[in-house]
C-alpha cells in the first residue's frame, strides 16, 4: 500500500473515531463531549475507589437506611455519574410518559412545564426546586413560567454544573443553585411560593422528613406537586424476580429502598399536607415512559464501546466502564420491570399533588 493510501485510510478512520466519540456524542441530547467525562468532584485516580465504596453501602445495608449515611451515598453516586448521564442522557435525569409525534426532548419538557402548572406558578414567584441535580428541569421550568427557580442538590460538582448551564442558557437571573441536603433545607419557614420535585425524594431514607423540610419552608396555602418512583400493587415481595428487580433498581439508582405507592399520599397527610390529587401517570392511555430506554440499547452499546476506548486510552477516569456497566445493567432491570405488567415502578409518573395547609386550606375547588 503506498503513502497516500495509508495516509487516506489513517485520515478515514481518524475522521470516523471522532465523528463517533465527539460529533455522534449522546444517545440523544449533548450535555457533555466523552472525551470530558469525568468523575465529578473526584480526582480521577479516586473515581475506580469510590466506585468500590459506593458498592459497599449495600453490604451494610443498615447503615444506609440512616440519615446520616444516605447524603454521602447520594453524593458519591452523583459524583460518579452526573457526566454520563448528562453525556447519554441529557441535562433532566428524569423519566417521561412518550408523546406520540414528540421527541423525546420535548415529551421531557412537557412533563417538567406540567409540573410547574399544577402549582400555578408565576413572573415573581419563588418556587423551589427539591433535587435539581444539574438544573434542566429548573430551566425548563424558569423558562415557561418566569418564576424564580431555587434549586437544591446534594452535589457540588451538579451545582457548578448547573450554574454553568443556567448562564449559557440565559437564564440565570431566574435560576439559583445551592449546594445542601434536602434533609437539611438552608431556607428559613415560609420562604417558598411552591415547590416541586422530579424524581428526588426517592434517595431521602424517610420520605416524612424530606416532605417536613418542604412543608416547612412553604408558604402557607402553597402548592407542592412530587413525581414519585414508587412500585405499584401488582408488586409481589414474596416473587423472587420482583425482587430482584427492585434491588437491582436500588443498586443502580442510589435509592436506600424503593416504597410502595399506597405510602405516599399518606406520608403528606402525616406532615401536614392536603392531598389535591394522586395520580399514576403510568397507566393507559399514556405512553411507556420506559421506550427510551429500549430505543437506545444500541446508543447504550456505542457508548459503552467509547467508554472502554478512552478509560484504556488514560482519557476517561479508571473505573467509568464500571460506573457505565453499572446504569447499563440498572436500564435493563427498569425495562424488565415495566415488561412486568405495570409492577415495577412507576418511575417517575407517580404524581402526588399537594397542599401546604398548616394555617390556611387550598382555595380550590377541585381540591379533593
Amino acid at each position: 500500500m503506498d503513502s497516500l493510501s495509508l495516509f487516506c485510510t489513517g485520515a478515514l478512520l481518524a475522521g470516523g473515531l471522532y465523528w463517533f466519540v465527539c460529533i455522534l456524542g449522546p444517545a440523544e441530547q449533548k450535555g457533555k463531549r466523552a472525551t470530558d467525562l469525568s468523575g465529578g468532584s473526584i480526582s480521577a485516580e479516586k473515581v475506580q475507589d469510590n466506585y468500590k465504596q459506593y458498592w459497599s453501602f449495600f453490604r451494610r445495608p443498615k447503615e444506609i437506611e440512616t440519615a446520616e449515611k444516605v447524603p454521602d451515598f447520594v453524593d458519591t453516586f452523583y459524583n460518579l455519574v452526573t457526566d454520563i448521564y448528562e453525556w447519554g442522557w441529557g441535562q433532566s435525569f428524569h423519566f417521561s410518559p412518550s408523546i406520540p409525534g414528540k421527541s423525546h426532548r420535548d415529551a421531557t419538557r412537557l412533563h417538567e412545564e406540567m409540573a410547574v402548572d399544577l402549582i400555578e406558578a408565576k413572573p415573581g414567584h419563588r418556587i423551589l426546586d427539591v433535587g435539581c441535580g444539574v438544573g434542566g428541569p429548573m430551566r425548563a421550568i424558569a423558562a415557561h413560567s418566569r418564576a424564580n427557580v431555587v434549586g437544591i442538590t446534594i452535589n457540588e460538582y451538579q451545582v457548578n454544573r448547573a450554574r454553568i448551564h443556567n448562564k449559557e442558557a440565559g437564564l440565570d437571573s431566574l435560576c439559583e443553585v445551592v449546594c445542601g441536603n434536602f434533609l437539611e433545607m438552608p431556607f428559613p419557614d415560609n420562604s417558598f411560593d411552591g415547590a416541586y420535585s422530579i424524581e428526588a425524594t426517592c434517595h431521602a431514607p424517610k420520605l416524612e422528613d424530606v416532605y417536613a423540610q418542604i412543608f416547612r419552608v412553604l408558604k402557607p396555602g402553597a402548592l407542592y406537586v412530587s413525581y414519585e418512583w414508587v412500585t405499584t400493587d401488582k408488586y409481589r415481595g414474596e416473587n423472587p424476580e420482583h425482587v430482584e428487580i427492585i434491588q437491582g433498581i436500588e443498586r443502580g439508582d442510589a435509592l436506600p429502598g424503593l416504597r410502595s405507592y399506597a405510602d405516599i399520599a399518606e406520608t403528606a397527610r402525616k406532615v401536614g399536607f392536603e392531598v389535591v390529587k394522586e395520580q399514576d401517570l403510568a397507566k393507559p392511555p399514556a405512553q411507556p415512559w420506559w421506550s427510551r430506554l429500549k430505543m437506545g440499547r444500541i446508543a447504550y452499546w456505542r457508548n459503552h464501546i467509547v467508554v472502554t476506548v478512552l478509560a484504556a486510552l488514560g482519557i476517561a477516569p479508571k473505573g467509568t466502564v464500571d460506573v457505565h456497566e453499572m446504569l447499563f445493567k440498572t436500564a435493563d432491570y427498569l425495562t424488565r420491570g415495566a415488561d412486568v405488567p405495570h409492577m415495577l415502578t412507576t418511575s417517575g409518573q407517580h404524581l402526588l399533588w399537594i397542599c401546604q395547609s398548616l394555617l390556611s386550606s387550598c382555595s380550590r375547588d377541585d381540591a379533593t
